[in-house]
């Protein structure tokens, strides 16, 4: 059980580090304070590193070179006093005189000089002569022979080389330096001295960490002064950003609070002047917005009972008809119709009325759109018989009942139906309806004119058509297709439209089966060309399926 939960534990922790870069990625795409600051501290940091760097190396060259100029200076005052020694003896003959003075010579070598180490060996090693070499401190396995070639090659100059001394079983980092040494009656001899840098290496270690301390220090530092700049620059723009928000959002009432003088006090004080001319033009409008609905609801109203009193009398007079003459008849149905006309112009008047005001309320009902739409159907066929149209229905689906207010989607099925009658040039018009799990769908398919897709975008305004020069032969208000869209829109659902030029038409009205549609429509917007079919109406069929009696009006694109 134990290592279970230690093992989730694990799993959740690398879980939550490899989600780091995600919240980098997302902090940095919609914070600037947090990508001002990490630019800010990316660059300071690499200026400090380069600072650093640099001066370190500096330091080291610097005390390096100090130091050895001291230890080679050091060591050629050793060797003159020596040599000065040597020169001015008077030995003779006497092998005894010349050791002791050879003893003296290194006992002078070691007193005059700072080195931890001396060693001396003969030039000419090969060659035997009256005095041997010495090592005092130094080990001759830590002359290289490059320095040894350069002490023999060149016998007045000074040779060096960095190298690790022994000392005492401590290795120390230091600087071994070899020079020749002429002795009367013995021949050269090459002087090695060994300084120790272990003091300069210890003053190198404590300068170098001085200054990565104080470069992080410094970082640190920089850090908690961008910080504290970009929270005084940034806050008033995350306040304004957050006050345009609640303003686009509809809170015409909030404001930034404006203190100071300078550059962003002025940002504050224009966009509170803006905020005000809007909210001003705003509620201006939504006045006027008012007035307007209030004025086509009265007027619809108050239209209504002399409407009343003329249909009565227009409905008197053409029942009475074929008693006037020819030209009086005519007159009256003419009357009858452009007061029927006139009436369901009022009707859709005082609808829109009621959508603008917010007032219209569903009745919903358990309803089977495709029964539905089969009742439509079959009260449009008398109209689409009058143009030469068929009208099919392909129902592969929505059956079941939805909750919908049927009388709101028969009439935007009415409408569709009947654009696509007037619109459909006597072509077939196809009616399909399908469900899925989310939604019920009903589109209806025209072959006929169709529109481009700008006409396609403002097929919903109001009292908008297409073609301005076209009458409307079937009567409507121009308001049908925007009293349609209310009512889909009510419903949670969608009023869809794809429309090509000559090739037709297809509008989708999708009805979710819940409050919101939350998946596709069963139906798509752009028809794959699948037509009722002139057989089983459940089965789709190609165009080239259809009777081709159907098209003697012209031909399908």
């Amino acid at each position: 059980m134990a290592a279970t939960t230690a093992t989730t534990t694990a799993v959740a922790v690398l879980r939550d580090w490899r989600g780091w870069p995600d919240v980098l990625a997302a902090l940095w795409r919609r914070s600037l304070r947090f990508r001002t600051l990490a630019i800010t501290l990316l660059l300071t940091s690499t200026a400090i590193l380069i600072t650093c760097v640099t001066m370190a190396l500096v330091i080291q060259n610097d005390l390096f070179e100090s130091r050895k100029n001291q230890a080679l200076e050091d060591a050629r005052r050793s060797i003159d006093q020596a040599q000065a020694t040597l020169d001015s003896a008077a030995l003779g003959d006497n092998p005894a005189a010349l050791q002791e003075l050879w003893d003296s010579v290194q006992e002078d070598l070691g007193r005059n000089s700072t080195a931890e180490g001396l060693a001396g060996f003969r030039v000419m090693d090969d060659v035997a002569g009256p005095l041997n070499g010495f090592t005092a401190g130094l080990s001759a396995n830590f002359i290289s022979p490059a320095l040894r070639n350069r002490v023999i090659e060149f016998d007045d100059w000074q040779s060096w080389q960095s190298a690790a001394i022994d000392l005492g079983g401590r290795t120390v980092p230091g600087v071994i330096v070899g020079q020749q040494l002429q002795v009367p009656e013995a021949g050269p001899f090459a002087i090695y001295f060994a300084y120790d840098f272990a003091d300069a290496d210890s003053t190198l270690t404590f300068v170098q960490r001085t200054l990565w301390i104080a470069g992080i220090g410094l970082v640190a530092i920089v850090a908690v002064i961008s910080s504290i700049v970009l929270r005084l620059v940034s806050t008033p723009i995350v306040e304004a950003a957050e006050t345009s928000a609640r303003l686009a959002s509809g809170d015409l009432g909030v404001r930034i609070d404006v203190h100071g003088e300078d550059e962003i006090a002025t940002l504050g004080r224009s966009f509170n002047a803006m905020a005000d001319s809007i909210e001003a033009q705003i509620k201006e409008l939504g006045e006027l917005s008012l007035v307007q609905q209030r004025f086509v609801s009265d007027v619809s109203h108050e239209l209504r009972t002399p409407l009343t009193t003329i249909r009565l009398a227009a409905d008197m007079l053409n029942d009475q008809r074929e008693e006037f003459d020819p030209t009086t008849a005519r007159t009256t149905e003419l009357l009858h119709t452009q007061v029927q006309r006139f009436e369901t112009l009022l009707s859709d008047l005082l609808e829109i009325s009621r959508y603008d005001a917010g007032s219209v309320q569903l009745e919903l009902e358990a309803t089977s759109l495709a029964h539905l739409a089969e009742d439509i159907i079959e009260q449009m066929q008398p109209l689409a018989d009058g143009r030469g149209s068929e009208l099919r229905l392909v129902a592969p689906g929505g059956y079941s009942p939805v909750d919908m207010d049927p009388r709101r989607v028969r009439r935007v099925l009415r409408n569709l139906i009947g654009n696509a009658i007037e619109h459909g040039e006597g072509r077939p018009i196809i009616v399909t309806v399908d469900s899925n799990q989310h939604a019920v769908a009903a589109g209806v398919r025209d072959f006929g004119l169709g529109m481009d897709p700008a006409d396609a975008e403002r097929v919903f305004d109001r009292f908008w058509r297409a073609d301005p020069s076209r009458q409307r032969t079937i009567g409507g208000t121009g308001l049908g297709l925007s009293i349609a869209l209310g009512d889909a829109t009510l419903h949670g659902g969608t009023l869809a439209v794809w429309s090509e030029l000559g090739v037709g038409t297809n509008f989708v009205l999708t009805i979710p089966r819940g409050e919101v549609l939350d998946g596709p429509s069963p139906i798509p917007v752009e028809p794959q060309e699948p037509s009722a079919g002139m057989g089983d109406a459940t089965q789709p069929i190609h165009l080239a399926d259809l009777p081709a009696e159907l098209f003697d009006r012209g031909s399908i694109e």
